[in-house]
């Protein structure tokens, strides 16, 4: 009996999903086939979480909620670097 699961494009919801080799451990990584999508690439499961798809905005939204950077990186399970970049990105910041 073969078993077969149906992949999705996280940021399209196309079908339309080729394989596109492994990265250095060894999880298969896919390409979107839809010219009209934004992500081309993309992983089913992902080492690290700030990879994963909505953490950007969770973030986003907890500092709009005042939550501190500290509880936010222990909530989301992210380091503290990571939601300072977020909430501040380089090419925003003004010197």
């Amino acid at each position: 009996m073969a078993c077969s699961q149906t992949i999705t494009c996280p940021a399209c919801g196309s079908s339309e999903v080729r394989k596109a080799g492994y990265n250095a451990h060894d999880v298969p990584r896919y390409r979107c086939a839809n010219e009209l999508c934004s992500k081309k690439s993309f992983m089913l499961t992902y080492r690290y979480k700030a990879y994963e798809l909505g953490i950007k905005e969770t973030i986003v939204d907890m500092a709009l909620n005042s939550s501190g950077v500290r509880d936010t990186a222990r909530v989301l399970g992210v380091s503290k670097g990571t939601v300072i970049s977020m909430i501040y990105p380089r090419n925003s910041r003004q010197s």
